[in-house]
Parts: structure tokens; C-alpha cells; sequence
């Protein structure tokens, strides 16, 4: 039964990691940049592909500290959501939506992978 939670929360934190990695370009570069043409801070993309390789085979300990990498994700997304309006709001919904996933999932998965060994 472990087995089957553990493969299911695998592929809803690499599911979320990548949405979220693809959302971060999206979103400074063509949906709503801060600066028309694309914005610098579609840099901030850079610390989500850090865990990405470790996170897509499984490494618990990818998953124990990336699960509090994310928390700066979630966090910018509420900032952003209650303080601007239109696409930029909706993206950062999108954003809390991922990073939120992504954290519960990486959390359970680190849990459930120490009691399976």
C-alpha cells in the first residue's frame, strides 16, 4: 500500500515542480512580465531547476529541503495575488495552487519514503 501512495505523491511533486517551472517562464516572459518584452525576474526560475533531477528520481533528501525551497515560491504567490489584479493575479494563484501541491506532496513522499525502507 506504501508503494502505490509513494509512486502517486512521486508524480504529483514532479507533475508540480514541472508546471511550476513552466508557469515561472510563461508568466515573466509573455503572460503578464512586469516589463513589456519580458522581465528579470523570470530568473527566479533558476533555484526550481536545482531540485528538478533529484526530485524526478526520487532522492528523499531532494524532497526534504526543496520542500522548503518552495515555501519562497508560495510565499510570492500570495504577495502578489492580494497586491496586483487581472492576469498577474491569476498567475499567482496558479503559483500558490503548484507551490502548495508541490510542498504537500514533497512532505508526504519524504514521510512515507523513511517508513518504507
Amino acid at each position: 500500500m506504501h508503494l502505490n501512495r509513494t509512486a502517486a505523491l512521486h508524480l504529483a511533486s514532479s507533475v508540480s515542480l514541472i508546471a511550476l517551472i513552466f508557469l515561472c517562464l510563461i508568466w515573466e516572459l509573455w503572460l503578464a512580465p512586469l516589463r513589456p518584452g519580458g522581465s528579470a525576474l523570470v530568473f527566479k526560475v533558476l533555484p526550481l531547476l536545482l531540485p528538478l533531477p533529484g526530485i524526478l528520481r526520487g532522492k528523499r533528501y531532494t524532497y526534504q529541503w526543496s520542500s522548503m525551497l518552495i515555501l519562497l515560491y508560495l510565499t510570492e504567490g500570495v504577495v502578489r495575488v492580494m497586491s496586483e489584479s487581472g492576469m498577474s493575479a491569476i498567475l499567482a494563484g496558479t503559483e500558490i495552487a503548484l507551490a502548495a501541491g508541490f510542498f504537500f506532496s514533497a512532505v508526504f513522499y519524504a514521510r512515507l519514503s523513511a517508513t518504507a525502507r
